[in-house]
């Protein structure tokens, strides 16, 4: 599900364009293989559907924040560090904005290959984010998935010890009838019970706000009753699984506030990242039918 104004600008592109939404400059691709969206602010996938299905794969609220503020929706990049993880390297910049310095800052697009199949984009921030640290993006898009990787490198004389996220917002029927497979036996932490640990008994069905971290590097299948979604992951120890329940962010209606789920490739607590001079690290994640 995506904002009739975003659709309208994939209906209108053939091929590949640059536009503005909701102030944003965003990049379009209409082609063979299918649709994708992504914004400058935040180097953010917007939306993603491949040719072939009727409904986008990503949910982005109808009604976003004003700049400066953050599209919620669609796949975030939370660097160098998701939400309370954050690490006292020796860095001034870890006292900036919740969910990382990734979210807010402008991209800049460096490099589109097309191939055969799909295409593959490359973007960086358009200025130095961190004092330490670099990172750039790897979108690549076909009929048959989405892989998005989010890639740090360690440029400073001293190691850095870093979180992140691919805050992945799923596009679902209705998030009361999803089951979420490949969970079973994972411990996991319940940020809405002070992080209290626990282990995933069956299958996961989400019938009010959930906020947890498990403990797993798996697959995980997501089943809404409509469509069935694998998202897997890379160099990743931490599944994050995030819904609000009844109270709802202010900028999602409560209409669509039951359209979307998130399941997120991360690094927190759990697996931290320590990252030496000159060493590098890549977090993905990877959509495709399952």
């Amino acid at each position: 599900m995506i904002p009739d104004s975003l659709q309208t600008l994939v209906a209108d592109t053939d091929g590949q364009s640059n536009a503005t939404w909701q102030g944003r400059e965003v990049v379009v691709f209409n082609q063979g293989w299918g649709e994708l969206v992504v914004s400058l602010q935040g180097g953010q996938v917007l939306h993603f559907k491949p040719e072939g299905d009727t409904a986008p794969w990503l949910w982005v609220t109808p009604s976003p924040a004003t700049l400066p503020d953050t599209v919620r929706g669609g796949i975030p990049l939370c660097w160098p560090w998701f939400a309370g993880e954050r690490y006292a390297d020796e860095s001034p910049e870890r006292d900036g904005p919740f969910h990382g310095l990734a979210r807010q800052a402008q991209w800049r697009l460096e490099a589109v290959d097309e191939h055969a199949e799909g295409i593959e984009v490359h973007l960086s921030p358009a200025e130095r984010l961190h004092s330490h640290l670099t990172v750039r993006v790897v979108i690549q898009a076909n009929a048959q998935r989405l892989n998005v990787e989010l890639i740090s490198e360690n440029i400073g004389e001293t190691p850095v010890k870093m979180s992140a996220a691919l805050h992945t917002y799923l596009a679902v029927a209705n998030t009361h009838q999803c089951r979420l497979e490949g969970l079973a036996g994972a411990r996991y932490l319940d940020k809405l019970r002070d992080f209290a640990e626990a282990e995933q008994q069956g299958v996961l069905a989400v019938k009010g706000p959930v906020d947890r971290i498990y403990h797993t590097n798996e697959a995980v299948t997501l089943d809404d009753g409509e469509r069935t979604l694998r998202v897997a992951k890379q160099s990743s120890d931490s599944t994050v699984v995030w819904h609000p329940g009844d109270v709802l962010p202010g900028d999602t209606p409560q209409e669509v506030g039951f359209r979307f789920i998130c399941v997120e490739a991360a690094n927190t607590r759990l697996d931290p990242v320590w990252l030496v001079p000159g060493a590098q690290h890549l977090l993905g994640t990877t959509l495709s039918r399952a």
